[in-house]
């Protein structure tokens, strides 16, 4: 039985000192819960609660508080009392931070006794499994209450949450039926952890639970606890810095493999390395620099293993050594069934073909086993030039970047113009260790535009990943929801770079990237996996703030498209699905996805039903 005490708050008002002794008296006498509340209308009267409960909280260090709020309405302009729904979020954010989690806001969350209430009266409302809370004016009633806490029986061994984390628990999640092996690094809502694991880097979110696993084992048990759970949204994160992905979501399942990061040389003869999910690109070209080795992966050092291995990986190495998918050599997995399976050419192909481009739909990776590549010392470089004319410079950058020597591979990134001007970054490789032909490699570039700022280094690939920021303690800290449209081009024509420059004098798009192909992506099959996206000479990205105004200036892309690339894409129609893949590999994906994944537990990122027969229109 958890006990706490009800501060009037008109008392509080009328001598504040004197009260807050009160509660740090509760406090120091192991009590659970300081209510501050009006005694006969149950709320904080003549007080605002939130001021309340942070100068309760401040005068505190572990008692948790509870200050009833008003509901969220629709704002009345005319009662200073009515509460602005704005106004509460922000102040239930920033008394989340300040106090770790200790605030109740909802009443619901405790149970109030009648002043002098006997120990059976006490027992009889703790049934409810709820704080129960009786009003004091005292430190004899401080005292009185502590007694009957003390002689509390409690649960060896068992850890039990707060009073403040217990309130914040969504009601169709079992809580005490988290999986043992899993209990001890579960993080609820109001967890001190819990901020640093609720958003991503691009997305912000409030799952009502994150499963951590450390072990394939424990993948399996977080699994089971998802398919008792098939109500919630579930999300399984890696880093956490996927565009397109559900890593996490509003109310619904986290299972996040984080912990999964080891990295290892198996056999150094022929290059193999097993790396876990939860590792970043980062790390990874780390560890493998002393080797002389790399393994081409996206743009970004941040970006985890596990969700871009299982798509395709369309890096800053990929015209001169190909995708991450295509040094892939076996893949570990848990199905949706809990069973732990290998996927490669020998083993299980099928499945092995599936999850290189679609892998999110069929299980959670455990580890990767990859081939590398001897990679010495490469040309890196960061141009930032301005042009008057970003449709000619469109122009030549497609001319210059599809026709350089596959060892050249460069981005191109661009905004909104402003007073006619528009800032072009380009960011390049040149995978060769002599610095006389990177220079030679980058100098046609310059054409784009007047030159305004430039790094060029002669550096390892970690090099390159490592410009990006390690996530600290605080986690990712995304808002909001991304809009972001992804296609691949044949060719960047000159009517592309006519519309994507008019794409981009409109405003609805702030982030517009193409990534160069071409080279070692082409000398795969199409057919060798799921991603079958070898030919197209571009991938283009653009974001915008507004969904709709950005589906309304994208329009005019799709023409010049052929298929997208559904780590870029948050338009989750069933449509584009066609786009990623086309009918006969969807198909067959489909075929797979009945067999291993029936009950369509994978499916919060980009679903391939196993129960649709049709495919929808492109």
């Amino acid at each position: 039985m958890e006990i706490g005490i009800v501060l009037d708050a008109s008392r509080l008002a009328r001598a504040p000192l004197e009260t807050v002794e009160l509660a740090r008296l509760a406090e120091e006498r192991g009590l659970d819960l300081v209510v501050v509340a009006d005694e006969a209308t149950g709320r904080s009267a003549g007080l605002d609660p939130w001021t309340a409960a942070v100068w309760l909280a401040g005068s505190t260090s572990r008692i948790a508080i509870g200050a009833p709020a008003g509901a969220a309405t629709t704002p009345d302009p005319t009662d200073p009392e009515a509460p602005y729904p704005s106004v509460i979020t922000k102040a239930q954010d920033s008394i989340d931070i300040l106090a770790q989690g200790r605030i109740i806001s909802d009443p619901s969350g405790w149970v109030v006794a009648p002043r002098g209430a006997k120990p059976e009266e006490l027992a009889s409302l703790a049934e409810a499994d709820l704080p129960v809370v009786v009003p004091v004016d005292s430190r004899e009633d401080v005292e009185r209450l502590a007694a009957l806490a003390a002689g509390r029986d409690h649960q060896g061994g068992v850890r039990r949450r707060s009073t403040a984390v217990r309130a914040q628990r969504k009601p169709n999640i079992d809580y005490d039926g988290v999986p043992a092996s899993l209990a001890d690094t579960a993080v609820e809502p109001g967890d001190p952890p819990y901020r640093s694991l609720s958003s991503t880097y691009l997305r912000g979110g409030a799952p009502g639970l994150v499963l951590r696993p450390r072990t394939p084992a424990e993948v399996s048990d977080a699994i089971e606890f998802a398919r008792r759970h098939r109500h919630l949204p579930l999300g399984i994160r890696s880093a956490g810095h996927g565009i397109s992905g559900r890593s996490t979501n509003q109310g619904g399942l986290v299972i996040d493999v984080g912990a999964m990061n080891t990295i290892r040389v198996v056999d150094p003869a022929r290059r193999l390395v097993r790396i876990g999910p939860g590792a970043t690109w980062k790390q990874v070209a780390a560890a493998l620099t002393p080797h002389g080795w790399a393994l081409g992966s996206g743009d970004y050092g941040g970006v985890g293993v596990g969700g871009l291995a299982t798509a395709a990986g369309i890096g800053l190495l990929s015209r001169n050594h190909g995708l991450t998918i295509d040094h892939l050599r076996s893949v570990d997995l848990v199905l949706a069934d809990g069973r732990q399976v290998q996927a490669s050419r020998e083993h299980n192909p099928e499945l092995f073909w599936a999850v290189r481009g679609a892998g999110a739909n069929f299980g959670i990776a455990t580890s990767f086993e990859f081939e590398v590549d001897e990679v010495g010392e490469v040309g890196w470089a960061q141009l930032v030039l301005l042009s008057t004319d970003i449709e000619q410079s469109l122009r030549r950058y497609a001319e210059l970047a599809s026709s350089a020597p596959r060892d050249t591979t460069v981005f191109f990134v661009t905004g909104q113009p402003r007073e006619g001007m528009s800032t072009i970054q380009l960011f390049a490789v040149v995978d060769n260790p002599d610095p006389d032909t990177v220079v030679a490699r980058l100098t046609p570039f310059l054409e784009l535009g007047t030159l305004a700022r430039q790094q060029v280094v002669m550096t390892p690939y970690s090099g390159v990943m490592g410009n990006a920021a390690d996530v600290g303690p605080n986690g990712q800290q995304g808002f909001g929801e991304p809009n972001s449209r992804s296609a691949f081009l044949p060719a960047a024509t000159p009517e592309f770079a006519h519309d994507a420059a008019a794409m981009l004098r409109s405003g609805g798009v702030y982030f517009f990237e193409l990534r160069a192909m071409g080279g070692a992506i082409a000398d795969i099959a199409a057919g060798e996996a799921s991603f079958t996206h070898r030919t197209p000479a571009f991938q283009l990205t653009a974001m915008g703030q507004n969904n709709q105004r950005l589906n309304a200036v994208w329009e005019p892309m799709r023409p010049h498209s052929d298929g997208l690339y559904l780590s870029f894409e948050t338009d989750r129609s069933p449509e584009r699905l066609l786009d990623a893949f086309p009918a006969p590999v969807l198909e067959r994906l489909r075929t797979l996805k009945r067999r291993y994944d029936p009950d369509n537990l994978f499916r919060d990122n980009f679903n391939i039903d196993p129960q649709t027969t049709k495919e929808p229109r492109a």
